[in-house]
């Protein structure tokens, strides 16, 4: 990122929200690639954390929310209830309808791979010199509510699982 000086809650311009914008993309970029684990998809992943979050919904729903075929949704959630990863329940609102929620063996395993993700990047950020943890740490405490209203305004989409 540049070296120019922002006045503190002073506007920023496009091209420093393209730097900003860069550098959370080649972190996302690292989250997935170097820290996720392999043991479960993406969307399996994503859609228990989903479940996680918003509570039991119908199988529509999931899959629209998860951008992905009502058919392929079916088949992860077949998958998933296999596993014990997922649970179908009545849907207390209409007795016609299934809901999808996740199991406590859903969110043992989502805690799991948060802590395996969190044990990873640790050491990497053990990996730099004193001055980069240092850095890192002071912008972290001043960045840390900002980058929570982010994800909070883009609707929870980016929340990891």
């Amino acid at each position: 990122m540049g070296d120019a000086a922002i006045a503190p809650g002073g506007p920023v311009g496009r091209e420093r929200r393209e730097e900003i914008a860069d550098v959370l993309e080649q972190l996302a970029v690292l989250a997935v690639r170097q820290l996720a684990e392999r043991d479960i998809s993406m969307t399996a992943a994503s859609a228990l954390g989903r479940l996680a979050r918003e509570g039991p919904t119908r199988l529509t729903s999931l899959a629209a929310d998860e951008g992905v075929s009502q058919p392929a949704m079916t088949q992860l959630v077949q998958r998933l209830v296999k596993q014990g990863l997922m649970a179908r329940v009545a849907d207390p609102g209409d007795g016609r309808a299934v809901l999808v929620s996740i199991t406590d063996a859903g969110r043992r395993l989502l805690a799991e791979r948060r802590r395996d993700r969190v044990a990873r990047l640790s050491d990497l950020l053990a990996a730099l010199p004193p001055e980069d943890q240092a850095a890192l740490a002071a912008a972290v405490g001043s960045a840390a509510p900002a980058l929570r209203r982010l994800v909070a305004s883009a609707g929870g989409r980016a929340a990891v699982s």
